[in-house]
């Protein structure tokens, strides 16, 4: 009989990543969890971040499933490769993706670093999507659960990223997820699913930016140059954004940013500005197996978005239907039917 996997559950205090820890102990699997420490009370604003109530119940679902429970402290790294990142990335006019970089370089490098380490053989964690191998090698696809599918964000992952990573809940709806907590009587049962960045916590956007980046008045105007309004920097903005701007005789939408001088542009939901077909790509980077370019497929832009029939090539996507609120800095996430292929960084 082959001996199952010796797994790390990554245990956020949430109810997905406890069911997880559940589920795989009911398989008979040999597990332990870890919470990861990546606040630092430097980098934040006071009360906002939850990082001691979910290590607190962490703790208490490990001990509720009887399992031996870390805590990783990875606050030094998590500035330098993700509070910085958003920081740098915002004030030169970009809109990033910190869930994205924080799953490459946190839960899926210096975690799995850590967990191979101890001696591991696998990570677990909470997320809506699924691994499957075969002799081609293993493909990151959907979560069964379309409203909860959280594949784009782990569009930068790799082949040996992907052989180590278990998703026990990819083929679970989050309801029966709900269910399943409830019916094992875990102490987060009834907990609400976390908001904001990554693990920074549920934080306005603007409120954190404002640590660092300094406001700065700049004028609004419209898609013929009229002024409409004021804003406090042009960073704090992102293409697309329709809430926030208060304007008068809305909706209005930003079109594009002007860092040099200081000015946001906006336009109507029927501005030509405001959609794109022909997006300008770098960094394409392949899950596995590379495709014949140009290759017909699906992208998204944002998590939750409708796929999108594109036309890629090395370094563009072609959108057969003109999109809404494209920015750079955004990753592209590109799919074959329900198999992420391929990420790239939007220019």
């Amino acid at each position: 009989m082959t001996k199952k996997p010796k797994i790390l559950v990554a245990l956020s205090g949430g109810v997905d990543s406890a069911v997880v820890l559940y589920l795989l102990k009911e398989q008979g699997y040999e597990i332990e969890a870890a919470f990861m420490k990546n606040f630092s009370e430097a980098i934040n604003l006071k009360g906002e971040c939850p990082w001691k109530e979910d290590r607190q119940m962490a703790y208490r679902v490990a001990a509720h499933l009887d399992i031996p429970i870390h805590t990783f402290n990875f606050e030094k790294e998590y500035e330098q490769k993700i509070v910085n990142y958003i920081f740098e990335s915002y004030q030169a006019g970009l809109t990033p993706n910190p869930d994205v970089l924080c799953n490459n370089e946190i839960k899926f490098k210096l975690f799995l670093e850590k967990a191979l380490e101890m001696g591991f053989d696998k990570i677990a964690t909470g997320h809506y999507a699924q691994v499957k191998e075969d002799e081609d090698g293993f493909h990151l696809l959907r979560g069964v659960d379309n409203n909860k599918d959280q594949s784009y964000f782990l569009a930068g992952l790799n082949q040996a990223q992907l052989s180590k990573a278990m998703f026990p809940i990819g083929n679970i709806a989050k309801p029966e997820v709900r269910k399943i907590a409830k019916q094992a009587k875990l102490p987060n049962a009834d907990r609400k699913d976390s908001q904001g960045i990554c693990f920074i916590g549920k934080v306005d956007l603007k409120t954190f930016l404002q640590q660092k980046i300094k406001p700065k008045t700049g004028d609004i105007v419209d898609t013929e140059g009229n002024k409409l309004g004021e804003h406090q920097g042009v960073w704090y903005y992102t293409i697309g954004q329709r809430k926030g701007l208060d304007l008068p005789g809305g909706p209005w939408y930003i079109v594009s940013k002007d860092i040099k001088d200081n000015k946001i542009v906006v336009g109507k939901s029927d501005s030509d500005e405001l959609y794109t077909k022909d997006v300008q790509i770098s960094d394409l980077h392949w899950l596995g197996k590379e495709y014949k370019l140009p290759l017909k497929a699906q992208a998204q832009i944002r998590y939750r978005q409708t796929a999108q029939d594109i036309t890629l090539s090395a370094n563009k996507a072609t959108f057969t239907k003109a999109q809404q609120g494209v920015a750079s800095g955004q990753v592209l996430a590109i799919y074959m039917g329900n198999e992420l292929v391929a990420s790239a960084n939007i220019i």
